[in-house]
């Protein structure tokens, strides 16, 4: 991917090196533990959070200056690259739906975080929070992307803040807002098909930026496109379960399959149109 003669986003706000000390209020790690898992599923952790009531604060108290390798500052560049890029692909698309593209701030932390959706750990993973409207991610993450998920490559990583900025555009455009109604109303396997709709939407929001940052700024290079695709089926459910547990259980997908994952990528990438990115009366994902 191209990116290193790109511009840097100012929406990055970097929380490395900070501690969150933990005070006391019941029974906060499973509580914690279990909305992360939810998080990472696509289910909004707030629900989860709401519920438990008395879960642990915590207090962000600063561990001074991040020494950072060259590989950590390397990577720190790239998110700031990419993101800028989503930036100058999103403005223009809303400015003919007639609207303003209000920009996501990008919070780079390192081992946990306090969001307004709640506390999260880097297992977790990277995230995107409605509440204060950031994406989160630790840098870390990319390391198990290329070892754990065999997906490497600058492109899988620009992948995963494209699809975390398209739960952004879902967001602003009062997309999430609607599907939270919906599954509130609806069982709890229509509620994870409804989950399953919203994150292929995000992966097909994804490929319209690719769309049109490769042809405003020839981002792609030969290759790229593979690791993105590598990246989508690496990190859908039933990959995920068969690596987990041995077994798949559909009608507990939140995310969608490999398959639908790579899917919708590639339509928001061959296209460049979110209009072509309903997946949400799709009769086949």
């Amino acid at each position: 991917m191209r990116w290193k003669n790109n511009r840097r986003s100012n929406n990055v706000e970097d929380r490395r090196g900070r501690r969150i000390s933990k005070r006391a209020g019941g029974s906060g790690l499973g509580i914690i533990a279990i909305a992360l898992i939810a998080m990472f599923f696509g289910v909004d952790p707030r629900m989860i959070l709401q519920l438990a009531g008395g879960i642990q604060q915590g207090q962000t108290t600063s561990t001074g200056p991040v020494q950072q390798s060259a590989e950590e500052q390397e990577l720190a560049n790239f998110v700031s690259a990419v993101l800028a890029d989503t930036e100058d692909t999103w403005r223009p698309i809303f400015r003919q739906l007639g609207t303003q593209y209000k920009e996501p701030k990008l919070v780079l932390f390192s081992g946990s975080v306090r969001s307004a959706c709640g506390m999260a750990s880097s297992a977790s993973g990277p995230f995107y929070c409605p509440a204060d409207q950031k994406v989160y991610i630790d840098l870390s993450f990319y390391s198990q992307l290329r070892r754990q998920y065999k997906a490497p490559g600058d492109f899988a990583q620009a992948y995963v803040i494209a699809h975390e900025v398209g739960h952004h555009v879902q967001t602003i455009l009062g997309i999430s807002q609607q599907v939270y109604e919906q599954k509130q109303r609806s069982s709890k396997a229509k509620a994870n098909e409804w989950s399953v709709r919203q994150e292929l939407q995000a992966d097909c929001f994804s490929g319209v930026w690719a769309n049109h940052a490769d042809k405003a700024r020839q981002v792609l290079e030969a290759g790229d496109v593979e690791e993105a695709l590598r990246a989508a089926a690496a990190i859908g459910d039933d990959n995920l379960q068969r690596q987990l547990q041995g077994y798949i259980v559909p009608e507990s997908f939140t995310h969608g399959t490999s398959a639908q994952r790579v899917k919708w990528f590639k339509i928001g990438l061959q296209y460049g149109d979110i209009n072509r990115c309903d997946t949400y009366s799709a009769k086949n994902l």
